[in-house]
């Protein structure tokens, strides 16, 4: 049996959630990584990610105008960067410098891979759409990475607060 209930309500049914951290050059070359919630693949042939960032989030910025970008799978071990990348925006800090997050360089595109990520992959811009407010972007997986050591993926939850301090209503997306 179900009963209608408001969204707030509903929505926080959906954790725990896969996160991923999306990283993006901006004009300067700065690797700009941003944690996101939303995101989904979308096509098997040929294999493609899509991503949802909010519309006011200087990510938006960085994947325009680099046309590619990294979808990385952070492992359980990354919680504290993943929190880090998710709560500062990349339009006052160098997030890469602010916090130590071992990285290497893409192998396709002109991007960064997350090391200690579970998997990593890299895309070029396909398409973008608008959804309400947020941007979709649609990147072709051109390289696909996975560790060497088995790590073990971070899907935090409303009450991991080890991952996310959360306020009395969980957030609906990660700041970034």
């Amino acid at each position: 049996m179900q009963k209608q209930t408001d969204y707030e309500q509903a929505i926080k049914t959906k954790y725990p959630e896969q996160v991923v951290i999306a990283i993006a050059k901006d004009k300067n070359g700065r690797a700009n990584p941003v944690t996101l919630g939303w995101t989904m693949i979308v096509s098997g042939t040929p294999p493609m990610m899509a991503i949802a960032v909010a519309g006011r989030h200087y990510s938006i910025e960085t994947i325009k105008h680099s046309r590619c970008f990294t979808i990385a799978f952070p492992s359980s071990e990354m919680a504290d960067a993943a929190l880090f990348f998710g709560s500062k925006s990349g339009r006052d800090i160098d997030k890469f410098a602010e916090f130590h997050c071992k990285t290497e360089p893409a192998k396709v595109i002109d991007s960064v891979l997350l090391t200690d990520a579970v998997a990593n992959f890299e895309c070029t811009l396909e398409s973008e759409t608008v959804a309400g407010d947020h941007i979709i972007f649609v990147g072709r997986i051109v390289a696909s990475h996975i560790n060497t050591e088995p790590k073990k993926r971070l899907t935090p939850s409303a009450q991991a607060t080890n991952w996310v301090r959360l306020p009395e209503k969980p957030p609906l997306t990660v700041n970034g």
